[in-house]
């Protein structure tokens, strides 16, 4: 994936501000890109893009997507070659408590955009960004195929899975044509782990907060089992199928899952035990313990993506193998509690020099 591909290309990106999308602005403000972001007020100080560079030069509009007239405003005056759709209700648990809120994010939020790219004349690739739970989980050991069955049983999960049928819809009804200027498809990923994340109730973040303070980590999962991933992993998979697009007309209408390889299968007890031996020198305490009377919503155990389809069509590979992956993730966090954000550029820098696995 060579980024000097996007310089000065117009790209807009939904979420810009969450764990995924900062990450991403950074991306692609770095490889010279001119960035338009829509995402919610800022509130979290520690927010990843608040800190880091792509808030200087990036255009920033806050407000609700599902607002479609100044989402469809917005991409008729900035003409983005590119979008990328990442704006969501992205937590299970928050789901349960607000399901009106997910649906109504990670449905209508999809349908803002989509119908924003009906009637524009000039050329751009979407691509909308789903999640690995949009799929019927049926807690079997092998990975997920982009032809399997779709479905969820939280709101979280079925809301996805709802916004890859209307994903789909979309472009069988309105962007099929060869002639067709608008280009879309989707994206698949879930587990993603790396700095930055500060979100509730999601396990590296929690510890990380907890030990920060000199507190108990407390699992109340350990033995479930996830592919994990760092976050450049699956945003150099987006990338890659929104380059490939631009050369393609095949690519339009399909769904592309970007996960790990199989060794990167572990339990949340051997993530943290992992996490813990990593940041060890630099924090209060790395203490954690298992808590089986924590309410536990339902939540797949085990989950995993097959990617063979990103490999053949794109020839995209995951590059960091699992120590790689937290490696990575403690290293930034340390460094947030004792030097500066300067990591992410780094780890950007370094990521995206490697052709295989570091």
């Amino acid at each position: 994936m060579n980024l000097d591909f996007f310089r000065s290309k117009r790209v807009l990106i939904t979420g810009h501000t969450g764990f995924k999308g900062s990450w991403l602005s950074e991306i692609l403000t770095y490889a010279g890109a001119e960035v338009y972001g829509i995402s919610l007020e800022l509130s979290d100080e520690n927010n990843h893009y608040k800190l880091g560079i792509a808030q200087h030069s990036a255009t920033s509009q806050y407000f609700d997507i599902v607002d479609f007239p100044r989402v469809k405003k917005i991409i008729k005056d900035f003409k983005p070659d590119f979008i990328f759709h990442l704006a969501a209700q992205a937590l299970v648990r928050t789901s349960y408590e607000q399901p009106e809120l997910t649906w109504r994010s990670n449905v209508l939020g999809t349908q803002s955009v989509l119908e924003a790219l009906r009637g524009i004349e000039r050329e751009c690739i979407a691509v909308f960004i789903t999640s690995d739970k949009c799929y019927a989980n049926k807690e079997w050991c092998w990975g997920y195929r982009e032809t399997d069955e779709l479905g969820g049983v939280d709101p979280y999960s079925s809301s996805k899975a709802a916004a890859e049928l209307l994903i789909s819809s979309y472009h069988k009804s309105y962007f099929s044509q060869k002639d067709s200027p608008v280009k879309l498809a989707s994206a698949r990923a879930g587990n993603v782990i790396g700095g930055g994340d500060w979100s509730k109730d999601r396990i590296v973040p929690d510890c990380i907060k907890r030990w920060a303070r000199g507190e108990k980590c407390i699992l109340r999962s350990p033995s479930a089992t996830r592919p994990w991933q760092h976050v450049l992993e699956p945003l150099n998979g987006y990338l890659t199928l929104a380059r490939a697009m631009s050369f393609s007309d095949h690519l339009s209408g399909e769904a592309f899952n970007f996960g790990p390889n199989e060794t990167q299968v572990r339990t949340v007890y051997e993530l943290v035990e992992s996490m813990s031996a990593r940041v060890a020198s630099k924090m209060p305490s790395v203490e954690f313990e298992i808590d089986d009377k924590l309410e536990n919503k339902h939540e797949a155990g085990l989950l995993k993506l097959n990617c063979d389809k990103a490999f053949q069509k794109l020839k995209w590979l995951p590059k960091l193998n699992f120590e790689n992956t937290v490696e990575f993730t403690a290293d930034w966090y340390s460094s947030h509690y004792t030097e500066s954000y300067l990591l992410t550029i780094k780890q950007i820098q370094t990521f995206f020099a490697q052709d295989s696995n570091i």
